[in-house]
């Protein structure tokens, strides 16, 4: 079993009455946490009831909120319960739905959760408003990945293990880097099972989320918009561009990209600026959730060259560690007219921080022009160069 950091916010959280609500990408393993919260709460012997919107003879108990409720009071009683809901989108109307059963203060915690389809975070974020936390589960974290493949070993000691083991980490790094931390993926053993795994992610994601979901007809330009970003992980993304060669109108082109964010593909990174008059502003850049998506996406997978792709690699990496050990900051990219450029600048509270990240070993500290730049425009306290 892979353990999942975030299990403990939602154990925390079954103490609140507010709905415990779950999103995320396809097969990040919501269904897996739902199940061993319930099995937890099995072992407290507390009342516990479990239904799947995936399961034809559980949807018969959504036809009306009558329909729920009595099902629940047969299995629950009037006492307290636990009510888990997994595949909450196939619901039409979930979130009025959801927001009707919660208004009448019945004695039951609700802990739902849901694919990222845009059904699911927008109608049901407005539904439930005041009614609800909200949880995303992203893919298997690189600390996360570490833990599992290392047996939980140096689960509280990872920095001297990457110290003192110079072999080891750099395997499970390159590892992490090509296939990525969808769960199923982690634990296929061999090279081909982890292929045909994100294979079977990535077309599930297309003909689910997308083609019906979404109801886009031209599949194979949004296959090709992922190609094209997966080329060029954060450069700068021109609307224009990507517009004429995909041969679709830029305002299909900014919504395909919208949905990319939407259900979790995708990550967009803003510029940052004080001065609008001196650095650009409009055009973004764009990270990828999940580095084997970005691989199967620009075929890489089978033609995996660490000397090619490396940088663009671990500078992606190293966003993916900045959301996830500061989950409520700001991220943004720098770049000035005359072509000064800083990767990131982390912007915590009152404090900006830029980071620049370099895929090498540095032994001294190269101080770019860039750099340069900016220290002389915005003067900040410290300035972070990221280095294998």
């Amino acid at each position: 079993m892979i353990k999942r950091e975030i299990y403990n916010n939602f154990e925390k959280h079954l103490l609140e009455k507010e709905i415990t609500l779950i999103i995320g990408a396809r097969q990040t393993g919501k269904t897996t946490l739902m199940l061993l919260l319930e099995e937890k709460l099995k072992t407290q012997s507390k009342k516990t009831v479990f239904l799947s919107l995936d399961n034809e003879q559980d949807m018969e108990y959504f036809r009306s909120q009558k329909d729920l409720i009595n099902f629940l009071k047969l299995n629950l009683g009037e006492s307290k319960g636990y009510v888990f809901i997994d595949e909450i989108q196939r619901k039409e109307n979930a979130g009025l739905f959801l927001k009707g059963i919660y208004d009448q203060n019945f004695p039951y915690k609700f802990i739902v959760s849901g694919s990222g389809s845009l059904e699911l975070k927008e109608k049901i974020h407005e539904s439930l408003a005041g009614r609800k936390k909200i949880f995303e589960i992203m893919p298997i974290s690189f600390k996360e990945f570490i833990n599992y493949k290392t047996k939980y070993k140096y689960e509280n000691k990872i920095i001297d293990f990457f110290k003192y083991d110079r072999n080891l980490p750099q395997q499970l790094f390159e590892e992490y880097v090509k296939y990525g931390g969808y769960p199923r993926v982690v634990i296929s053993e061999t090279h081909d099972n982890k292929i045909s795994s994100i294979k079977e992610i990535y077309t599930s994601y297309i003909e689910k989320d997308i083609m019906n979901l979404l109801n886009i007809q031209k599949s194979e330009s949004f296959s090709n918009l992922l190609t094209i970003l997966s080329s060029q992980i954060g450069q700068l993304v021109n609307y224009t561009e990507l517009s004429s060669t995909l041969d679709l109108d830029v305002n299909t082109v900014k919504k395909y990209l919208w949905y990319l964010r939407k259900t979790f593909i995708n990550i967009k990174v803003s510029p940052y600026f004080k001065n609008v008059r001196k650095e650009l502003i409009k055009a973004p850049v764009f990270y990828f959730s999940d580095l084997g998506m970005r691989n199967y996406a620009f075929n890489r997978l089978s033609y995996f060259n660490l000397l090619q792709d490396g940088g663009f690699l671990f500078q992606n990496l190293i966003f993916l560690l900045l959301k996830d050990k500061y989950p409520n900051s700001t991220i943004n990219y720098w770049r000035s007219k005359g072509g000064a450029e800083v990767d990131f600048i982390l912007n915590l509270g009152i404090s900006s921080y830029p980071i620049e990240v370099k895929y090498k070993n540095l032994k001294d500290l190269n101080i770019s022009k860039s750099i340069v730049s900016y220290i002389g425009e915005y003067k900040p306290a410290k300035f972070f160069v990221i280095n294998k």
